[in-house]
């Protein structure tokens, strides 16, 4: 009998942490979310069990699926194979700045035109090359981590621009206190461009938590997404020829969604037809190229961040504990 009861407790349990997703999960707005997702299609929870996972990308070649998880200091792989397994530990602190620091690991995650894997590192507070991994142990090259001289916040997410740029963004959420931290050497929470030179540039100084962001099929625009309560957003900027952004325009505001729903404007990927697929209040928030919120793909947990498959078959979805997927038309 202890053991019939043992098995129930497992099978309630499993029940509950499954209950979390919701049975039809799209939510169409407008005929064109059609294009981009089926109305009965299903999320399918592939792992869980962590504590904020993030930044998945598809691995070139293999295309099994990457991920942070940033409290824990660990990027995770994901195939239909094997399943889960430990891929990077430490991820992205290695003990660079102990003083006030969280200790957080990587958060976003590319692979650049050279098929290398960089890492948005909270802890070590720099953009990170992976060079290989020796007895286990990852090794790191360090590409920017400061500007003018003075530490960068905690790099947060990051796209490779054509010309070999990098674009990321810098908010505070690494350091120990944030904004008031003793060691946020920075005034800005910034977006910058690295040049394939290694010069540094702020690009934008106003958002007050720049987080995901990614650029349009045609490279002309940059979206940027601002994790921020009272000013929920996503902006779009001009990309000019010499790398550099026009004035911002607002996008689309979520803030009053925000304030009802769990999630905030997050990471985000870009269909060649130009539609966003942006995390936000909800889930996953599909948006035209004019604005057009088409449709939520509602998770029924706060979303961090989303991947393309190799073929744009699937959508991957780190949201809180979960890794999920669901299929895309």
């Amino acid at each position: 009998m202890q053991y019939r009861a043992l098995l129930l407790c497992l099978f309630c349990a499993t029940a509950q942490a499954q209950s979390v997703l919701p049975e039809q999960p799209v939510l169409m707005l407008k005929p064109a979310m059609q294009q981009v997702v089926a109305s009965d299609a299903k999320l399918e929870q592939l792992a869980e069990g962590f504590r904020w996972s993030e930044g998945p990308i598809a691995e070139p070649g293999s295309g099994d699926i990457l991920f942070s998880d940033v409290p824990e200091n660990k990027v995770y792989r994901w195939n239909e194979q094997q399943g889960l397994t430990v891929y990077l530990q430490p991820s992205g602190y290695t003990g660079l700045y102990p003083q006030n620091n969280r200790q957080q690991g990587a958060n976003g995650l590319i692979f650049n035109q050279k098929n290398q894997l960089v890492l948005a590192q909270h802890g070590d507070r720099r953009l990170a090359l992976l060079q290989g991994v020796s007895d286990g142990q990852p090794q790191y090259q360090t590409l920017v981590t400061q500007f003018n001289g003075k530490l960068l916040n905690s790099p947060n997410d990051l796209v490779q621009h054509s010309s070999g740029a990098y674009y990321f963004t810098d908010p505070p959420y690494g350091l120990a206190g944030g904004d008031s931290s003793a060691e946020k050497q920075l005034s800005v929470n910034g977006v910058y461009r690295l040049d394939s030179n290694g010069k540094l540039t702020l690009l934008i100084d106003n958002l007050t938590r720049p987080n995901g962001l990614a650029f349009s099929p045609d490279e002309k625009w940059l979206y940027v997404a601002n994790s921020d309560k009272n000013a929920a957003q996503w902006w779009r900027y001009a990309v000019n020829a010499d790398g550099s952004l026009a004035e911002g325009q607002l996008f689309f505001d979520a803030t009053a969604q925000a304030q009802q729903q769990a999630g905030l404007p997050d990471g985000l990927k870009v269909l060649p037809s130009g539609i966003l697929l942006a995390t936000g209040p909800g889930g996953v928030w599909v948006i035209s190229p004019d604005g057009e919120h088409l449709g939520t793909i509602q998770t029924g947990v706060a979303t961090a961040n989303v991947a393309l498959s190799r073929d744009n078959s699937w959508l991957y979805i780190t949201a809180s504990s979960y890794l999920l997927r669901i299929k895309l038309q």
